[in-house]
């Protein structure tokens, strides 16, 4: 696990940019503290942070093959890098180092760009291959590592973090608005656009390569998730075996690993197979409230590693000291994501890395694989009856008219029925709203209270110079131009990995897991588990079962009884309170702040978020976002 940067130059590299790589490398520090290594000749400049996590003693970066005509930077693990280490060797391959990366430098070698698809694991590097003078540049098919870009005429820059981009000194520091605008609509800006004009990311499964003589620059995706093959077979059994398989693949390290438990069915999960593989040798870390709300799942926790026989560590997370480390929060994210549960993340990492932990596993990923979200299954079924409307038009009314029969209900249910008329209108107020939004196609974010909210009042609450900018934008285009799937189940399983997978729980964890430079690894969304359900999704659908069914035939092999009838809880903290302390702290930075001078919110837009209002059913209101991006521009592009 690393941070890397660099840049690629047509004309010959001078001391100013070759400064500009060392600036970026020195932002880094934090993901690699126990190394660092660089690159340079008349085109590149390659810089590496190590955190040592596989061959302590050898794998400092960058990486050579044999005769020194390949350089490599990495970020990330290669979970399969020993079979591939076997099988290279069997060929003739000679290796360096025991570096689980090393192995991308001899895969290149024999298969060029697509050694990309006998990777199984988290990265992102840039590799130069100096007898073609060509760099290329790659990010793994889930996209749990980042790598930001900046081009400018005959330059390409990049970074795994956009703070140390801009200490480059050579990115403009200005927002984008189109960004600005779906960051007030998601709560994180989806991928690959970032806060920063000119600014993006690799997106995720892509490949990016330059042709440093001829300066030609293309990128191409590699890896679809709906492109995997239908599989027939016992859910259960085919998705344990591959929860197996990255359980024991994941462990891998020359260091202690620890695994981030709360008291839901993802964490256990991988905390039982860890358990398993390791002995009861893997330490558990969970985190908690003051006052023990019904948020807090220490107890929890606590019961399943009695059962497991793991160490347990728990943090109890006080309100007072969220509130004084909040604007350090916002900066460690990189990006502005206004998810309260942001500091609960950070301290279990902390945590862990204070108990000598520098490897940790975390859940994230069963809920969008596994229909965890109510909401994702009801726009599943909603979309089906809009495909229809979209195929038969009027004929498709009699499918959304679902009356109800009277019953014996008491008088306040039955004025409710009366006046939604026995139940035909809801349907009918729905086939109205899908009517006049028939070439979204599907149902989305239109079904989150959040994303309905700012539809509704940002306008009023922009500022000129902001809604000029924004006349042709439309955030409902981040799910209309996506994945050419007919089948909308699993349309919408790349959609909620592509969007709040990615950029609000990948992007936090990858953040402020490396704050407290700890490797976070999520066996969830490892490739080859995906396929494997995307697969099975293809051949028989699950979307109306019971959420995480699937999972949950999985998890009575490996957790007891008891664990799996608790009820769900999201990863919340005391919300509401965090949330009105957080203004009364900070609030006052609204009125007048960058995003009033910068044109973005209008003065009068500015005072009315400043007083945090909380919208009913909001997970993350406009002012909680408005507070999180006054802040981010303040630590992070005033720098």
């Amino acid at each position: 696990m690393c941070g890397i940067s660099g840049i690629a130059v047509r004309a010959p590299l001078t001391p100013e940019i070759a400064a500009s790589v060392s600036r970026m490398d020195e932002r880094l520090t934090h993901r690699g503290p126990d190394g660092a290594g660089g690159f340079t000749n008349r085109h590149v400049a390659l810089a590496s942070r190590r955190l040592s996590i596989i061959d302590h003693a050898g794998g400092a970066q960058p990486l050579y093959n044999e005769d020194h005509s390949l350089v490599l930077v990495a970020n990330g693990e290669i979970y399969n890098f020993v079979e591939l280490r076997r099988t290279l060797q069997s060929r003739g391959h000679r290796f360096g180092t025991k570096s689980d990366c090393e192995v991308i430098l001899h895969l290149y070698e024999d298969y060029g760009d697509d050694c990309v698809h006998h990777l199984r694991g988290m990265f992102a590097f840039a590799l130069w291959d100096a007898n073609r003078n060509r760099l290329l540049l790659a990010r793994d098919r889930m996209g749990e590592k980042p790598l930001y870009l900046y081009e400018a005429e005959g330059s390409l820059m990049f970074a795994s973090e956009l703070r140390a981009l801009l200490a480059s000194g050579v990115v403009p520091r200005e927002l984008s608005a189109e960004a600005v605008n779906l960051y007030f609509h998601y709560q994180y800006v989806p991928e690959p656009l970032t806060p920063i004009q000119g600014v993006r990311k690799l997106d995720a499964a892509h490949l990016l390569t330059i042709e440093v003589d001829s300066w030609r620059v293309d990128e191409r995706c590699y890896w679809r998730m709906e492109d995997a093959p239908p599989l027939e077979g016992a859910p259960r059994e085919l998705i344990r075996e591959q929860l197996e398989t990255i359980g024991k693949l994941t462990i891998r390290a020359d260091t202690p690993v620890g695994v981030a438990l709360s008291g839901g069915l993802d964490s256990s999960i991988l905390a039982a197979l860890a358990a398993r593989e390791t002995g009861g040798a893997i330490h558990a870390f969970s985190v908690g409230y003051e006052g023990r709300p019904e948020s807090d799942e220490r107890i929890e926790a606590q019961q399943l590693t009695a059962h497991l026989g793991l160490p347990f560590h728990e943090v109890e997370l006080k309100t007072a000291e969220m509130v004084e480390f909040f604007p350090q929060l916002v900066r460690f994210q990189d990006d502005p994501i206004a998810d309260i549960s942001g500091y609960g993340y950070y301290s279990v990492m902390r945590a862990a890395r204070e108990h000598g932990i520098p490897v940790m596993l975390q859940g994230q990923g069963g809920d969008e694989l596994f229909w965890g979200y109510p909401l994702l299954q009801q726009a599943a079924l909603q979309s089906r009856l809009k495909m229809k409307l979209q195929e038969r038009s009027w004929g498709a009314l009699p499918s959304y008219l679902q009356l109800r029969r009277p019953a014996l209900l008491p008088p306040r249910a039955a004025a409710r029925w009366l006046r939604d008329g026995g139940g035909a209108l809801p349907g009918w107020r729905q086939f109205r709203r899908h009517q006049t939004t028939l070439k979204r196609s599907l149902v989305f974010y239109d079904l989150a209270p959040d994303y309905c909210e700012a539809v509704n009042e940002m306008p009023q609450l922009l500022g000129a110079r902001m809604k000029e900018r924004l006349r042709t934008s439309d955030a409902a285009r981040v799910w209309t131009c996506q994945s050419s799937s007919s089948n909308i189940d699993i349309r919408l399983t790349r959609l909620i990995c592509d969007t709040y997978l990615r950029e609000n729980g990948i992007a936090q964890c990858d953040r402020l897991s490396m704050a407290s430079s700890v490797e976070l690894r999520l066996p969830l969304v490892d490739h080859v588990l995906v396929e494997t359900v995307i697969g099975l999704r293809k051949t028989a659908t699950d979307v109306h079962l019971p959420p995480k069914t699937w999972l949950r035939s999985v998890a009575r092999d490996v957790l007891p009884r008891w664990a799996l009838e608790r009820p769900k809880r999201g990863f919340a903290p005391p919300t509401r309170l965090w949330h009105d302390r957080l203004f009364a702290e900070y609030g006052d930075s609204l009125s007048d702040g960058y995003l009033v001078q910068s044109g973005v919110l209008s003065h009068e837009g500015a005072c009315h978020l400043a007083q945090g209002d909380f919208a009913p059913n909001a997970v993350a209101p406009l002012s909680f976002k408005a507070l999180v991006l006054e802040q981010w521009c303040r630590q992070v592009l005033r720098g």
